[in-house]
């Protein structure tokens, strides 16, 4: 197959997923910065008009934004290689790509802005190496810099909930060691789609950034070895006795992953609900949301209580556009698989999923997500 231009960097969360999804499925990519006249006067426009990373464009001159679209493009493609085709298996490999992407951000975003001793010259050299040569790059890079700063409070990672969001990380680091201490994958032998959710903060920022890349290397060595062996061409397995290559037979979920979803939903689902609920009031508040209307970043505000803190997190529709896709996943199981599905969720203290919806349903059309 032809190269791919992957636009993107190394310290992108969301373009870790799709460097990932493209390593493993043996695709041929080159990688660049979004600094280019071709990218702003040609790239750009075919994007929907909205810059932004993972976008990549196809030596056909086809263009791809946003990680789940790029993913889904050569997924059906090739068939589905790394979509399990049984229930339990299936819709969980769809949730963790939604918690990879959305219910991950408030500790990347913390470990990432609120260590500046150990983090800051690292990712002023980055940011710098995002910006068009010139000579206000820095300045450029300095602005940029900030305004990501500002989001990392507005995904509610604040003085009131340092101490919140890194003891949840922390009781977090050893769940997640243990199931890849057990399992090269999060399904068994091989990548599912919710393996590449889960790279993106897992590598793109906590298996990356000095402050948190300290704590994985010296606390969750098991899960470092996962980050590698997600940005390596082969499977990597070579410490694990069994080295087939397959999900875990049987529609299997193993113990580790129960355990460690019913940590993720501790904020995972209250969050949920706050978003749904912000969003859905901010629907019925739009005297006139035309069908294809852009679904912008936020909405407003999602506010819920954990732990005696309360958090405020932007309300993100994204996350909903991929959340429906579990919901749809379990509305299209038969009536026993539906009950097995909905047990597991029950186990995993994430049932209330399967309702959070919004009042609207977003699609995509000209590379954006849009309201339908």
């Amino acid at each position: 197959m032809s190269e791919i231009t992957l636009y993107g960097s190394p310290l992108s969360l969301y373009t870790g997923r799709a460097r990932s999804y493209l390593i493993k499925a043996g695709l041929s990519y080159r990688e660049t910065t979004p600094t280019s006249a071709h990218y702003r006067d040609v790239v750009v426009h075919k994007a929907g008009g909205r810059q932004g990373v993972p976008t990549i464009e196809t030596s056909d001159s086809e263009v791809i934004r946003d990680g789940a679209a790029i993913i889904d493009h050569y997924e059906a493609l090739a068939g589905h290689p790394f979509s399990p085709t049984t229930p339990k298996q299936r819709l969980l490999s769809r949730l963790f790509d939604v918690i990879g992407a959305e219910g991950l951000l408030r500790p990347a975003m913390h470990y990432r802005w609120n260590f500046p001793e150990q983090n800051l010259d690292f990712l002023t050299f980055h940011f710098q190496s995002m910006m068009p040569p010139g000579p206000n790059r820095k300045e450029k890079a300095e602005a940029a810099a900030d305004r990501m700063r500002a989001a990392c409070m507005g995904f509610g990672a604040v003085p009131d909930t340092f101490e919140l969001v890194e003891s949840l990380y922390l009781e977090l680091l050893p769940k997640l060691n243990q199931h890849f201490a057990d399992h090269p994958y999060l399904l068994g032998g091989k990548p599912c789609i919710g393996d590449f959710g889960m790279i993106a903060p897992l590598y793109g920022h906590l298996g990356r950034d000095p402050k948190p890349l300290s704590l994985m290397q010296t606390q969750a060595i098991r899960l470092f070895r996962w980050v590698e062996r997600m940005n390596r061409p082969e499977l990597d397995v070579g410490e694990f006795e069994v080295q087939d290559g397959q999900y875990l037979a049987d529609d299997q979920i193993p113990d580790t992953l129960i355990d460690l979803l019913k940590h993720i939903a501790i904020d995972f689902v209250p969050e949920t609900r706050a978003a749904a609920n912000c969003i859905n009031e901010w629907i019925e508040q739009q005297d006139d949301l035309p069908s294809g209307t852009p679904a912008s970043r936020g909405v407003g505000m999602g506010s819920f209580e954990l732990r005696g803190v309360t958090i405020n997190a932007l309300a993100q529709p994204y996350r909903f556009y991929l959340l429906k896709r579990v919901q749809d996943e379990y509305d299209q199981l038969s009536g026993s698989d539906q009950t097995a599905v909905a047990d597991l969720l029950s186990s995993c203290d994430m049932l209330d999923l399967l309702d959070l919806k919004l009042s609207r349903d977003i699609g995509r059309e000209n590379n954006l997500e849009v309201w339908l």
